[in-house]
């Protein structure tokens, strides 16, 4: 019984590994493009799928710190969300962009527990190794937006002002550097930028060909037998 209770466990928590891919796709592809477009669905939105996003992680991995990390970085949100309506505060960005940086990092280590453990590779177990892929693009989407604001003209055809469009211009800039789709209106032009840049690059070539290829080729294995 023990067995079974614990094989329930972990195919539950595969489950939610897709139920996270799902929401932070959400919040990258529909709800930036929104606030872009003039919707203020983004930070609120966003704000929703973090609470959502916190309560699955909470059930997959037991860690305090990383709920402490998540929930810091939540709060984060939150303040930024309040001050752009009551107060005009300058480092709403740079508060944004660090709780993301530690929403990419403590999901990341969280999804990468989950996706390597023990047990069969299922396919919610791939789809959790593409979340991890997702969270590369945010993660270095924050160190683009640091990069921006503390080197003026790091990157030309994007500023970084506290403007609703900015969202979905770093995670556009970002998804076509993990990519390697190429740059057009939106091009690196500092050294340590054009240097990031290369980083994730090579990281979005990488990780498909080696990590990704290799739980799918296990998922495959394990159908075949």
């Amino acid at each position: 019984m023990r067995a079974m209770g614990e094989r329930q466990r972990l195919s539950f928590n595969d489950w939610l590994l897709t139920l996270l891919t799902v929401l932070l796709a959400l919040i990258v592809f529909v709800l930036a493009p929104l606030q872009a477009a003039g919707s203020l669905a983004f930070h609120a939105g966003a704000i929703t799928a973090l609470l959502a996003i916190i309560a699955s992680m909470a059930i997959i991995s037991a860690s305090a710190t990383a709920l402490a990390f998540m929930s810091i970085a939540l709060i984060a949100n939150i303040v930024v969300f309040l001050m752009r309506y009551y107060y005009s505060w300058p480092y709403n960005l740079h508060l944004l962009a660090a709780a993301w940086l530690v929403i990419a990092i403590t999901l990341g280590i969280v999804v990468i527990r989950a996706v390597f453990g023990p047990g069969y590779i299922t396919y919610h177990r791939i789809i959790g190794a593409v979340l991890v892929y997702l969270l590369f693009a945010v993660g270095f989407a924050s160190l683009f937006t640091f990069l921006g604001l503390s080197i003026q003209g790091a990157f030309k055809g994007i500023e970084f002002r506290d403007d609703r469009s900015l969202a979905n211009e770093i995670f556009y800039l970002s998804f076509a550097t993990l990519t390697t789709t190429g740059y057009g209106d939106i091009v690196p032009v500092h050294p340590w930028a054009r240097s990031l840049c290369n980083l994730e690059a090579i990281i979005g070539q990488l990780y498909p060909a080696t990590l990704l290829a290799r739980l799918v080729t296990l998922e495959i294995d394990q159908h075949g037998k």
